[in-house]
């Protein structure tokens, strides 16, 4: 399972993007094979890397039929192999790790 960080900017549209992020926010609702957590700069998606691939291609497209004539996408991908990642348990990893800290 893959982790990936994802923004996508419309080049051009002005200063604020927020119209954009919604229609892209709408494919990802519309859609059960990736799990997903909206952030105030990337979007994080969770599941099978073909399935983010495809996902992440529609959001882009649906960024283009609202006029954007060009788009800039950022990926960054988490694909471990080596045993199951999630969202959640990265996150709860770095939480255990700061309690677990010894204090100076």
């Amino acid at each position: 399972m893959a982790i990936v960080a994802v923004s996508i900017s419309p080049t051009g549209a002005g200063t604020s993007v927020g119209a954009y992020v919604a229609r892209a926010l709408d494919v990802l609702e519309a859609q059960t094979e990736v799990r997903f957590e909206l952030g105030p700069m990337f979007t994080t998606l969770e599941g099978d890397l073909d399935a983010i691939f495809t996902v992440v291609r529609r959001m882009q497209e649906a960024v283009f039929e609202m006029g954007a004539e060009r788009v800039g996408t950022v990926l960054k991908i988490d694909d471990r192999r080596d045993k199951a990642a999630t969202m959640a348990g990265k996150v709860e990893s770095a939480r255990s790790r700061k309690r677990s800290r010894p204090e100076s």
